[in-house]
């Protein structure tokens, strides 16, 4: 079954060139220029992924995906003029799953939209490498062996693995996996079972990053070989 985009870009040349790049991938595509648009087709047509430019006028890209996250778990990838790490972390806090700077390569945008989707569909097993996690029975083994990690770190281990090369901000990190972003001391929360997973992990595997320290952006799992 074809995967279904929708590509929300108030610039129509934008929009075709994104459009051309995931049909020639296998996508089907819908296209909208505003925000409304935008969410009228969510109201109406099945959408495996959204594809959005952040700066559009009336409604901008950070508050359209604002509203689609709180009403859907859609994969949402942004496109942005905007590289700094604050207005990175800005779009990943608004339900952001990936972004991509612009000016980008067409195909480079398909290449990732695919891996979104196909990380959104492909059940309860999750592998990173050496890494592996089923979801239905929060078992996580890594080089074939059973790690013994508490309910709380499996779900952040989970989360980092299902985000491969995404930075991942901590207040992004407490909704998912603690389900608040204003637990108090959150960021010394998340900095404490961050360092507990690695080193769970290093005592299995010591010469594999799984998590990375981004300095003022925060934590990702680079994407694992075979």
């Amino acid at each position: 079954m074809m995967s279904v985009a929708l590509i929300v870009d108030d610039e129509p040349q934008m929009t075709l060139i994104v459009a051309f790049a995931l049909e020639t991938q296998g996508f089907t595509v819908f296209q909208a220029h505003d925000g409304a648009t935008a969410l009228n087709i969510l109201r109406t047509r099945h959408v495996d992924l959204v594809v959005l430019d952040v700066l559009m006028p009336t409604m901008n890209g950070l508050d359209l995906c604002r509203i689609i996250r709180s009403r859907s778990e859609v994969p949402i990838m942004l496109l942005t003029a905007l590289a700094q790490p604050d207005e990175v972390i800005a779009g990943l806090e608004h339900g952001a799953d990936d972004y991509v700077v612009k000016p980008f390569h067409p195909r480079e945008v398909a290449l990732r939209a695919q891996a979104l989707v196909r990380r959104r569909q492909s059940g309860t097993v999750i592998t990173a490498g050496k890494l592996v996690l089923d979801l239905s029975d929060h078992v996580a083994t890594l080089d074939g062996r059973r790690l013994d990690l508490p309910f709380t770190e499996f779900k952040l281990l989970a989360h980092l693995a299902a985000h491969q090369g995404v930075p991942q901000s901590g207040q992004q990190l407490l909704r998912a996996v603690w389900g608040t972003a204003d637990l108090q001391g959150g960021r010394d929360v998340v900095k404490s079972a961050v360092y507990r997973l690695r080193s769970r992990l290093s005592e299995i595997d010591g010469t594999t990053t799984y998590i990375r320290t981004l300095r003022g952006v925060g934590y990702l799992m680079p994407v694992q070989g075979d």
